[in-house]
């Protein structure tokens, strides 16, 4: 039997306006996402793709909540960010969908450093030799004076409770370690978030090196303290390297009599050294100035210093990063414009 066209026509029409209105189909909606989905690719493809690459420092990475402040009033969206130390905690908590407003109020209640530093340094040392028993009845924990998990338990509080893996996060992210097993850098871009960031910050013999998966692992600042290669992996256009350590600057030399400064003067030396490198392969560098503040650190008042001068430094950045954008923006019209003359 021939179906004439009109008849096939209304047929059609009667059955699309039956599934929308029982919400089967709902054409309308898929239109609308479809241009959403359009326009928001469009959007994304008119700016590069920014990564954030903070440095590891202790307290002084409070400094990386200023940055995240400023970029965050001006409207410069980050796309990906990794993280060493300090800088995957902030990372970590910031692409989790916590806010710059409640991970500032951690450093300064300094429930951060105090669920990181569970008891001084001094009694750690001075209690060592009553944790070395058990290892006369064959107990062999990881070496190092603390274990870790108390701030790993404290870090998981502080997260959503959809954002515990790296998977879910709202921003791509990485925390940078260091495999104690090869001696190489291992970026942990999966898994347990708390976790990651333990190992991210576990400070060789401080704290002890953290399992994951078959690797054995310890703070990422052995290797890549600011981690700029890594955030290029991970496909940005943009890279934004914010070192967050005492910068090296030449001092007196009657300083080295005190007691203590010239092992905190190694640090800066090898802090400087690794960084210097990674640095270089950045785009943009913000460098707040966070000299003597030390990295363990649980004064409020240096978490506050911190944060002001990240602030500080980010806005110093803001015509250089705004330089950077509107280069690309330049270049990309300027390979539409050959795209449209070409034959």
């Amino acid at each position: 039997m021939t179906v004439q066209l009109p008849y096939l026509a209304r047929l059609i029409a009667w059955a699309a306006c039956a599934f929308l209105v029982c919400g089967q189909v709902p054409f309308a909606a898929l239109a609308l996402d479809a241009a959403s989905s359009a326009a928001v690719s469009s959007a994304a493809k008119s700016r590069p793709r920014i990564a954030l690459a903070l440095g590891g420092g202790g307290t002084r990475g409070a400094a990386h909540v200023g940055v995240l402040r400023v970029l965050e009033r001006e409207g410069i969206h980050i796309d990906m960010i990794a993280g060493t130390s300090i800088g995957a905690i902030v990372g970590g908590l910031y692409c989790a969908g916590v806010s710059v407003d409640e991970i500032e109020a951690d450093f300064k209640k300094q429930n951060l450093m105090r669920s990181y530093m569970t008891v001084p340094v001094f009694v750690s040392i001075a209690a060592r030799p009553f944790f070395l028993l058990p290892r006369l009845i064959g107990w062999r924990p990881y070496d190092g004076f603390y274990f870790g998990n108390k701030f790993r338990k404290y870090y998981k509080r502080c997260l959503p409770e959809d954002k515990h893996n790296i998977e879910d996060l709202n921003i791509p992210f990485r925390a940078m370690t260091t495999n104690l097993r090869d001696g190489d850098s291992y970026s942990i871009d999966h898994g347990d978030l708390a976790t990651a960031v333990q190992a991210s910050s576990a400070i060789p013999v401080l704290r002890r090196p953290v399992p994951f998966q078959d690797q054995v692992l310890v703070d990422g600042c052995v290797l890549f303290n600011v981690p700029v290669d890594e955030a290029r992996t991970m496909g940005a256009d943009l890279v934004i390297a914010v070192p967050v350590n005492e910068r090296l600057e030449t001092v007196p030399g009657d300083t080295f009599r005190r007691v203590g400064s010239v092992a905190k003067r190694l640090e800066q030396i090898f802090l400087a050294r690794t960084d210097a490198p990674q640095i270089a392969r950045a785009d943009i560098v913000i460098h707040p100035h966070t000299n003597g503040i030390d990295v363990i650190s649980t004064n409020p008042k240096d978490a506050i210093r911190a944060i002001k001068s990240g602030e500080e430094a980010a806005n110093q950045a803001l015509p250089a990063i705004r330089q950077k954008l509107a280069e690309f923006e330049a270049a990309r019209n300027g390979n539409k414009s050959g795209d449209r003359s070409a034959p």
